[in-house]
């Protein structure tokens, strides 16, 4: 009870002080891979020349280490940040116009860290955020909820917990008045709905055991942020895990349908466009012994396991893919773990082109106003026009490394290094 008084006064104060009228959506990028979790900005113009002593609005150093991606609403940007060793974590705001920190608070001090992957950091999800509130998130470490009028924290917890392994990686979003976190680890694999108000359990389903059964203990994990997307006019809750592909009822955790395939470690996202959903497996293992994953397109409308009946297309890729695709207009444009950029028909699977690149490209892509960003981890972004022929825009670079998404938006792109985040614009 103490907490939802608590709860309803902040509501209030935002409501009558701080917090401005909601900005529009599309100049507001509240999640991983933006407002809509579809990696694509709504923005008619946006960057595509920078350097690290040009068009630069600001560059604020941060912190730590995370690579989580940056989110906005209004005036505020929110990251998350973490000591090396895990034992801090913590959420730092940003003004947009000019960079300066509004808030750094440390939200949990882990009394155990479990180790994660070299590559991985301890504040990895990204947060989400709305009107008065962003939520962030730490895997097993704790989820909270930040007042972003004064930065005061209205919930924690941190008794939801699974063996990352290699650290968390899957990132929140919210539905309607449910906060819904994605848990799969070694030891256990569940779905969980909160009552974003007060952080209190609203549904949680566990992932069926028939499908984990046959694989390895390490191969039964996965690092995967869920999207909802909409079908003959009912919402469906898609999360792709290590072995199984499950589609839920975001309301109350029931599952509609399964796809069971792969095996071990899925990152990338699911994506959907024009009534299909597409998802990268977990990496499997071939008759002759070679590694492989593949990418599926899957007609979302069934019930049960629709394995054998409603899988469009597959096509088999290196595993394991890192960054999530982005689709639009019937074409997938995607770099996979061998680094080959590549343009692919979403009605087939059928490659329209390819260029293999000298680097890595981990961070997930946007699209915005015809052109898709692609960031290195060792700095550069790329920039291509989308379409059936491949055409490069730009090749820009910044010192440092990038693992998190850009958000583009208001005529600017915010992108996030290993040490700083930068402000590009005019």
């Amino acid at each position: 009870m103490k907490k939802l008084l608590l709860f309803y006064c902040f509501c209030m104060g935002c409501l009558l002080f701080d917090c401005k009228p909601g900005i529009a959506q599309n100049i507001n990028w509240t999640h991983f891979r933006g407002s809509n979790l579809n990696g694509i900005a709504l923005v008619e113009s946006a960057p595509i020349k920078w350097a690290n002593d040009s068009n630069l609005i600001w560059k604020t150093e941060i912190h730590g280490k995370g690579w989580s991606s940056p989110v906005v609403y209004d005036n505020q940007v929110w990251v998350t940040t973490a000591t090396d060793d895990g034992k801090e974590l913590s959420a730092v705001c940003l003004d947009f116009k000019n960079g300066k920190i509004i808030h750094d608070i440390k939200v949990f001090n882990p009394e155990t860290v479990d180790r994660k992957h070299p590559i991985n950091s301890y504040a990895t999800p990204t947060p989400c955020i709305e009107k008065c509130f962003v939520y962030v998130h730490f895997g097993s470490s704790g989820t909270a909820c930040i007042n972003t009028t004064d930065g005061s924290i209205l919930w924690t917890r941190s008794d939801l917990k699974c063996k990352h392994v290699q650290g968390a990686a899957s990132s929140p979003i919210l539905y309607g008045n449910l906060l819904i976190l994605h848990y799969e680890g070694t030891d256990v694999r569940f779905i969980v709905a909160l009552n974003k108000s007060n952080g209190e359990i609203v549904w949680r389903t566990e992932r069926p055991k028939e499908p984990y059964e046959p694989l390895t203990e390490i191969g039964k994990k996965a690092y995967i942020t869920p999207l909802v997307i909409n079908v003959k006019g009912r919402d469906l809750l898609i999360s792709n895990g290590s072995a199984v592909c499950i589609a839920y009822d975001p309301r109350t955790g029931k599952e509609v349908w399964r796809v069971v395939r792969g095996a071990e470690s899925t990152v990338a996202m699911p994506v959907s466009e024009n009534g299909i959903v597409f998802f990268y497996t977990g990496f499997m293992v071939s008759e002759d012994g070679n590694k492989f994953s593949e990418l599926l397109a899957v007609n979302p409308d069934g019930k049960g396991d629709i394995t054998k009946t409603n899988i469009i297309w597959k096509k088999q890729s290196e595993p394991i893919q890192l960054l999530t695709p982005v689709i639009k207009d019937g074409l997938i444009y995607t770099i996979d773990p061998k680094n080959i950029l590549m343009c692919l028909n979403a009605g087939t699977g059928e490659e329209i082109w390819s260029l293999r690149l000298k680097e890595n490209f981990n961070a997930s892509p946007v699209l915005a106003n015809g052109n898709i960003y692609f960031c290195s981890v060792k700095g550069k972004t790329l920039i291509i026009k989308e379409g059936r022929k491949l055409e490069v825009v730009a090749q820009n670079q910044l010192d440092g490394q990038i693992w998190a998404v850009p958000a583009i938006l208001r005529n600017s792109i915010l992108i996030r290094t290993d040490k700083y985040l930068c402000r590009i614009g005019r």
